[in-house]
């Protein structure tokens, strides 16, 4: 049992409060998944540039850790710190020299890569994880968040949602997959790399290699019905797009609500309760086995 919320906004006017938001959002799912919570955020990007998120334990000093990547770049990097993760915007030409860093740095893990996303989880309650992140500020395009009940592996901040296995690419996920590893095992003879048991980074790994053979969302997410088996709903964000997925069977709860401004999805509907306009919005439970997929062009 787990919660999932995600927002898709129409409407720029929106983009200020997205991180409102979606934190009142995982705030009302906070039953439904207590032990850790997490969320990605599609932000602003900047051309020629690449936004990695890090994290470390809550006494690191990341202001010497850009120090010192700054002189690895040439030039003092832009970054901004929440809590026990940073942000930062990497020159493109200069990112295998400071990711070479990174590595060598035990101290510190890169969570997420995107152009325009961030990625942030940690262990705790939904509300005290979006607090701490500051996540009622944050603004945007479109976010998806979990609230996690753990099932299938230990209650850590990595085995928290999102999982991210693919530039700009997230999945947060409400089920259980039966054949994850003989997937994981696949995925890993096609050099796919996994920092988790966690059934769920596996299915997002699915979907990154499908896309990085150059299958689209709605591709790559079609053809996980065939070849992910067990309960899932998936809500999927990328750079430009927002995906919602359910198996065959859809056991799982699920409602989405879309206005001329905004479409959500909410492990239930008290999650949707406080948007902007739900009282007119189109309300539904997404069909087993069909993709939603909302794109920004």
């Amino acid at each position: 049992m787990c919660g999932i919320a995600g927002l898709f906004l129409k409407d720029s006017k929106l983009a200020p409060e997205l991180g409102g938001l979606l934190s009142g959002m995982l705030a009302a799912l906070s039953d439904r998944g207590p032990d850790s919570a997490g969320f990605a955020v599609y932000g602003d990007g900047e051309s020629g540039q690449i936004k990695l998120t890090l994290r470390a334990a809550p006494s690191f000093d990341f202001v010497e850790l850009m120090a010192v990547l700054g002189k690895i770049a040439g030039a003092p990097l832009t970054y901004q710190v929440y809590d026990t993760h940073a942000v930062v915007s990497i020159p493109l030409d200069r990112e295998v020299a400071v990711a070479t860093a990174l590595a060598s740095n035990s101290a510190v893990d890169v969570v997420a890569r995107g152009k325009r996303m961030a990625v942030f989880k940690e262990v705790g309650l939904p509300a005290d994880v979006a607090k701490r992140f500051g996540l009622n500020a944050m603004t945007g395009t479109h976010a998806v968040g979990h609230t996690r009940m753990a099932t299938e592996s230990a209650v850590t901040t990595n085995g928290a949602h999102p999982f991210t296995t693919g530039t700009d690419q997230c999945l947060v996920h409400n089920g259980s997959l039966s054949n994850h590893n003989d997937v994981r095992r696949d995925l890993i003879r096609r050099g796919m790399a996994f920092r988790t048991e966690n059934d769920s980074e596996v299915a997002a790994g699915y979907l990154s290699a499908q896309m990085s053979e150059g299958a689209s969302l709605q591709e790559a997410m079609t053809s996980s019905l065939s070849a992910l088996d067990g309960f899932y709903t998936f809500v999927i964000g990328t750079e430009t797009g927002f995906g919602v997925l359910r198996d065959p069977i859809a056991c799982k709860p699920a409602v989405m609500a879309e206005t001329d401004r905004w479409v959500a999805f909410g492990t239930e509907y008290r999650a949707l309760v406080d948007l902007p306009g739900i009282d007119g919005a189109k309300v539904w439970e997404p069909e087993p086995a069909k993709v939603y997929l909302w794109e920004r062009h």
